[in-house]
């Protein structure tokens, strides 16, 4: 009997002892698995930085084109190379790492409009090389109900995840707003036509580009110094506090301890 009484207690038996009755992410089991968890993974950094810069970059150029800041009908042959590669290609890639990241809306965000962007920049690309008709190319201020329908579904996805984002922060869900309603002014721009509808579609992508700006520069910031630099209305107080920490090294509300997930 005495044996059993000096016996160690397992780790779970300590935690059962230090907080009972109570959930997996306490204190008092954060200590406990903090000594014992050993997991090794392929670490990645976070996939947005790149994919918000490369969001911000095509949505700049093309908003500002679309919103009649500069350029000419033209302009988008000499566009499509940039924002096939950076708005396109990067942006889908980093879609793809933030499904690895285990980031459900940066996946369906980036990879959705990256490919957006790949599309965009290769139907021009066809125009510019005369491989495909240049009465096909969309022209600001003429009816294109083909090309309408594209920024129709962009529109509806984006308002959806604009509405996701909530739970996760306010700068983001406020990106994704403004990006939803830009392409619902420029989906009604080329299906009516409309210039005016247009130019407001290309101001709030050229808003839209800000924004991502400022939360990409958060994001990345925020991996550098290892503190928050830029708030981004996170719901996590310590997350919108300059120097303060918006997450815990470790993790156990997914059932696998040590492992983070999403960004």
């Amino acid at each position: 009997m005495s044996g059993e009484r000096g016996a160690a207690a397992t780790p779970a038996e300590g935690a059962a002892t230090a907080a009972p009755h109570r959930g997996a992410d306490v204190p008092g089991e954060h200590a406990l698995w903090e000594d014992r968890t050993r997991v090794f993974l392929q670490p990645i950094a976070a996939p947005s930085i790149l994919g918000l810069f490369g969001l911000a970059g095509a949505t700049m150029m093309v908003g500002a084109w679309q919103a009649g800041w500069y350029g000419n009908a033209a302009t988008p042959l000499i566009l499509w190379p940039f924002v096939l590669f950076f708005g396109g290609l990067a942006q889908f890639a980093a879609g793809m790492w933030a499904y690895r990241a285990r980031d459900g809306l940066a996946t369906a965000v980036h990879g959705m409009w990256g490919a957006f962007w790949i599309a965009w920049g290769l139907l021009f690309m066809l125009v510019s090389i005369g491989s495909a008709p240049a009465a096909l190319a969309p022209i600001l201020g003429t009816v294109r109900e083909g090309f309408a329908f594209w920024f129709v579904a962009l529109a509806v996805i984006t308002g959806i995840c604009a509405l996701a984002a909530l739970g996760e922060n306010i700068v983001f869900a406020l990106l994704l707003g403004c990006l939803a309603v830009g392409a619902g002014f420029t989906a009604a721009g080329f299906w009516a036509p409309s210039n005016w509808s247009l130019d407001v579609g290309g101001w709030l992508f050229v808003a839209t580009a800000v924004i991502a700006l400022y939360a990409a520069a958060a994001m990345m910031m925020e991996n550098t110094f290892g503190r928050t630099i830029l708030p981004t209305g996170k719901y996590r107080a310590g997350g919108n506090i300059p120097g303060g920490r918006g997450i815990r090294p470790l993790e156990y509300r997914h059932g696998e301890p040590g492992v983070k997930i999403g960004q």
